[in-house]
């Protein structure tokens, strides 16, 4: 007639806490089964967490490294456009062992047409220049280095010089400028192409100290290359130098002459001519007072002679002369 159904309801209102405090056991074990459970399936998907975080991280820096290339790239490649003569792309393989010196390795050689000598550049600025060449790869000697120099001009007002690489100081020297020069921190100096390798025009470094000094014969100015020397993973190589007039023909060697330096000897006056036979038998005696007058006369100084006689008939030339007749001597001079 359900009358135990409201001490059951009773019942099972008071026992509940004991039920409760009976079952706290097996929920304990459950919860700390569940618990160190959850811990590691956490500390799993932490780990996993940041494995996908270094990934997608060294995929951001691979991002950001080929979006500065391609950007570099562009730049190159624009300037490639505006330049005179054909160029080549090249990348930086690494630096050259020697600290001392400032050269790099291009991934391109003697395979790929570099010579000696090509000048290597950049979007800015002149970087260096080839100067040894394997089959697949070649040594690029950077403005920087101490053995570097190229002829460059001023910008602001043509002024001309040679600018020297400073060595680890990565700067370059204009060496040779006078006191009084027209130079200005700030200004531009770019290739003059006096040198015949690099092509006019290319901008060099800019000019970031000038010392003139009074008393010294030259001034000292200091400029920051515009290039990016050491921040660069490629370069363009010009594969041609400008063309320049070609040179006068060379003269023909002449063959030195024995004693040409030495002085020459002065040549005596030349004799006169023996009178004619004719003549000399007709001289008088009174020629003979004449020529003993000249002897005794006075050296250096011409004697006077007396005016030649009237030439002689031929019976008077077949007449032998007498002994006394002579020719006289030439005077002495």
């Amino acid at each position: 007639m359900r009358t135990l159904v409201t001490v059951r309801k009773v019942a099972g209102t008071v026992l509940y806490p004991l039920q409760m405090a009976a079952l706290l056991p097996r929920d304990a074990i459950y919860g700390v089964g569940d618990y160190f459970s959850t811990l590691s399936s956490l500390e799993k998907q932490v780990r996993d967490l940041k494995t996908q975080q270094i990934a997608n991280s060294q995929a951001l820096q691979q991002a950001q490294l080929q979006a500065a290339e391609n950007a570099q790239l562009r730049r190159l490649f624009d300037a490639r456009q505006h330049l005179p003569v054909k160029s080549m792309l090249a990348e930086v393989l690494y630096d050259a062992r020697d600290v001392n010196s400032r050269k790099l390795i291009l991934d391109r050689g003697s395979r790929n047409d570099v010579a000696l000598g090509l000048p290597v550049i950049d979007n800015q600025g002149v970087v260096g220049q080839v100067t040894r060449v394997f089959p697949f790869t070649s040594e690029v000697t950077l403005l920087s280095d101490k053995e570097q120099a190229i002829p460059v001009q001023l910008l602001r007002n043509g002024l001309r010089s040679v600018a020297y690489g400073r060595g680890k100081s990565g700067n370059l020297e204009l060496r040779f400028t006078a006191p009084n020069a027209d130079i200005q921190v700030g200004d531009i100096v770019v290739t003059s192409g006096l040198d015949g390798v690099y092509p006019a025009g290319l901008a060099v470094a800019r000019v970031t100290q000038v010392e003139n000094s009074a008393g010294g014969s030259f001034g000292g100015v200091i400029c920051q290359p515009l290039a990016g020397i050491a921040n660069n993973t490629q370069l363009l190589i010009l594969m041609s130098t400008p063309e320049l007039p070609p040179r006068p023909p060379e003269e023909e060697p002449r063959a030195p002459r024995k004693g040409n330096n030495k002085m020459a000897p002065i040549k005596d006056a030349p004799k006169e001519e023996a009178a004619p036979a004719g003549a000399a038998t007709a001289v008088t005696a009174a020629a003979a007072p004449a020529a003993a007058t000249s002897q005794n006369a006075t050296p250096g100084l011409i004697p006077h002679q007396p005016p030649a006689p009237k030439p002689a008939t031929p019976a008077a030339a077949a007449t032998p002369a007498p002994a006394a007749a002579t020719q006289p001597k030439e005077p002495a001079r």
